[in-house]
């Protein structure tokens, strides 16, 4: 079995797939082009379309974390190889403390501490009960079923939607295009962590913003083109002293990125912007998931793969 790394950190990812599969001979995309054209596998995280070209007889993809959108839309993907993608693997609780620090950001009132600190205010705000404050949480994946769980732990109502029913302890599940419209309709925060899919493009827009309590806050640690960039700054409202409908946003992930240097989410007084940090893939359990996934690929065993199509 010969295994090819690709990451910004592939060395790491091949010394210890190497110990792990000793079997396997591990390289990375370094390596000349006649041995990267004879890998059986990929382990990679945003590959080049030549990369992923060179290999003349493919079996498997792995993909090093678990957003896929790039993978799937390179021009490079053969479209007859499956994958794999990394399911959870350690980052659902570093995700769910982003999320959780989110929240209390805004039902604490930290932002409006933060301004007034500014303007050398003293004025103390009255706290809202955590039992007052309805959670939504768009995606009840492997990460964003853990989120909301932890969501839940911490003594807030939470609403979770999914395109399909599922049923989960302490989470208050909807489905479907109503389903949507109830979690949105109580959402103080609004929590994303959906797959990049047709479907999911711009899902957050002028409507679904609308449909928001007034101050409600916006925690996008997910995909970056869930969110209509003009929809949001709208609803944001014009400056620091006006708000709009909605009070302020914590946003991670971007369509482009790094996020361009013009775009008016770095200055907007409303938007806090982290450099897709929200999530970074723990190497123990991820190796876990890789090696276990090539194992299964070079043995013939049941795999769960991606269907590129439904895009997770």
């Amino acid at each position: 079995m010969k295994v090819l790394v690709h990451s910004d950190d592939a060395e790491q990812w091949r010394e210890a797939l190497a110990e792990r599969l000793p079997d396997a001979e591990v390289f990375t995309s370094s390596a000349p082009a006649e041995k990267r054209r004879e890998a059986d596998y990929l382990a990679v995280w945003k590959p080049s379309a030549d990369l992923l070209r060179e290999p003349e007889r493919l079996k498997g993809i792995v993909n090093l974390g678990a957003g896929v959108d790039a993978l799937l839309s390179n021009p490079g993907l053969p479209r007859d190889v499956p994958i794999v993608k990394l399911r959870d693997a350690g980052m659902a609780e570093l995700i769910g403390d982003y999320v959780r620090y989110g929240i209390l950001h805004f039902q604490r009132d930290f932002d409006r501490y933060r301004r007034q600190q500014a303007r050398r205010e003293w004025r103390e705000h009255s706290v809202v009960d955590k039992g007052d404050w309805p959670v939504g949480v768009l995606g009840l994946g492997a990460i964003g079923a853990k989120v909301a769980a932890m969501i839940a732990a911490d003594g807030f109502p939470v609403h979770g939607w999914s395109r399909s029913a599922k049923s989960l302890d302490d989470i208050h599940c909807h489905h479907g295009e109503d389903g949507l419209g109830e979690v949105l309709d109580q959402a103080m925060s609004l929590v994303l962590l959906l797959p990049d899919t047709s479907a999911t493009r711009h899902i957050i827009d002028t409507d679904t913003l609308a449909r928001l309590p007034e101050g409600a806050s916006l925690i996008n640690p997910g995909r970056g083109t869930l969110i209509d960039e003009a929809a949001l700054l709208n609803a944001l409202g014009p400056d620091e002293d006006r708000e709009g409908r909605l009070r302020g946003a914590l946003l991670d992930a971007f369509p482009t990125e790094p996020l361009p240097d013009e775009s008016p989410l770095w200055s907007h007084p409303r938007v806090w912007v982290t450099p897709h940090m929200a999530g970074p893939t723990p190497l123990g359990e991820a190796l876990d998931q890789v090696a276990e996934a090539l194992q299964a690929f070079e043995a013939g065993a049941p795999l769960e793969t991606i269907d590129p199509e439904a895009g997770y």
